[in-house]
């Protein structure tokens, strides 16, 4: 039996070594070759544009609710542009964005783990990179981007959430430091609020109450200052039961936030995989969602977003899609999956709408944010109308172009000859 058995063993090794030097084999012309071409073979490479135009949800021929726009992921960068083969510059350098910009198109800043952001009345984004330890600041028209630096303009440790008010001053949750520092619209260090915070997150501003919300992952709590004095409030939710509460009002590491035009708080409850929403008081109202994967489910909500139009917004961080619902929790549309294609995504994480009904989400994996057009019901109501009306011209065109048959004239038959 020994013997037999020895023999079985070798018999399986001699088998996992052929798989292997197999396995080798077919990557070796890969590897070997791959640097060996002719230099008459090499073609220089035409960049290709691009249309996004096309991609919308739902499909053609139904009105288009949602449109891609563009992504941000570093300095001046395309898809083509981020597909290309550039020399590698040094980590440190590529991350602190030292490296010069040379001929071969290199990118001075480039996101890596990118996470909360917010929009300006200029229209400028604002991206807080928690891996980078800095704030991007893209020109949405340009492209071009400005930093707020680590150690430069402020310190960080660990940025996570943004909020911008009405005048343009940007709130910065930093759970490293246990803090928020606030910047005025010349990007100044204005104030720091600390009053209660261990793990500050998300951040959202009711700009009618002046109030400041912010989510605390470890207290499992979402703390209410004003949103001028910085003092606070109260807070929304029960605390010290290690992440299990499931009732009504209280959370399991809270994390998204939004208030929609009635002043309402929504809650992304993460753990509990629902959506909670509370009046400008903090009282309770309703919630919704289950755990599941399925239409209407969620699977770790971590981010929500509320439009002109009311609808809820949520994001989804462990299918990587987006659910589009109305207020009365029915679902609309979504979108997403696993993937790095537009409309896809890798450790989705936050997600805003701005006043121009622009979306933008954040993705800690690819490091990219991508930036959707939200068709508004005004706008789909005209383009149907539009639609409508097309239909009716191109009718009564065709009506004009069918000429009747007219019918014969009588004939007077011939005399017969006798």
């Amino acid at each position: 039996m020994s013997e037999v058995r020895a023999s079985l063993i070798h018999r399986r090794n001699s088998r996992r070594v052929l798989c292997l030097m197999l396995g080798l084999t077919l990557l070796a012309p890969v590897s070997a070759f791959a640097g060996k071409k002719k230099k008459a073979d090499a073609q220089p490479k035409t960049p290709k544009v691009i249309d996004y135009s096309n991609i919308v949800w739902p499909n053609p021929p139904a009105i288009a609710r949602i449109k891609y726009q563009a992504f941000y992921a570093a300095q001046r960068i395309s898809q083509v542009e981020a597909g290309s083969h550039t020399k590698k510059a040094k980590w440190m350098d590529r991350l602190a964005g030292t490296q010069p910009q040379g001929e071969s198109g290199k990118v001075l800043f480039q996101l890596a783990e990118p996470y909360g952001v917010a929009v300006d009345s200029k229209n400028n984004l604002y991206v807080a990179d928690q891996k980078v330890g800095a704030i991007f600041i893209f020109n949405t028209e340009t492209r071009n981007v400005e930093l707020i630096k680590n150690k430069t303009h402020a310190h960080f440790v660990r940025i996570i959430g943004l909020a911008m008010d009405d005048n343009d001053r940007l709130f910065v949750s930093d759970p490293g430091l246990r803090h928020i520092l606030v910047f005025n619209a010349a990007h100044k260090t204005e104030d720091v609020i600390s009053d209660g915070l261990v793990s500050p997150g998300n951040l959202a501003i009711d700009r009618e109450n002046r109030l400041l919300y912010v989510s605390d992952v470890e207290l499992d709590q979402v703390l209410v200052y004003d949103a001028d004095t910085f003092k606070l409030k109260r807070t929304i939710g029960t605390t010290g039961h290690n992440h299990e509460l499931t009732s009504p009002g209280d959370f399991a590491k809270p994390t998204g936030l939004a208030v929609d035009q009635e002043g309402n708080l929504y809650v992304a409850d993460t753990l509990n995989n629902r959506i909670e929403i509370f009046d400008a008081d903090g009282k309770f109202i309703s919630t919704f969602g289950k755990s599941g994967d399925g239409p209407g489910y969620f699977a770790r909500p971590k981010g929500v977003a509320v439009d002109a139009d009311g609808h809820i917004w949520v994001a989804d961080g462990q299918q990587d899609r987006v659910q589009v619902f109305n207020k009365d929790a029915q679902l609309l549309i979504s979108l997403g999956g696993h993937g790095l294609l537009p409309g896809q995504f890798q450790g989705l994480v936050g997600i805003t709408v701005d006043k121009n009904n622009r979306v933008f989400t954040s993705e800690i994996f690819p490091g990219r944010v991508q930036q959707f057009r939200y068709v508004t019901d005004a706008e789909a109501e005209q383009l149907k109308k539009e639609r409508e009306e097309q239909r009716e011209k191109k009718a009564g065109a065709s009506q004009k172009e069918v000429t009747p048959i007219a019918s014969p004239a009588p004939t007077t038959p011939a005399p017969q000859s006798r």
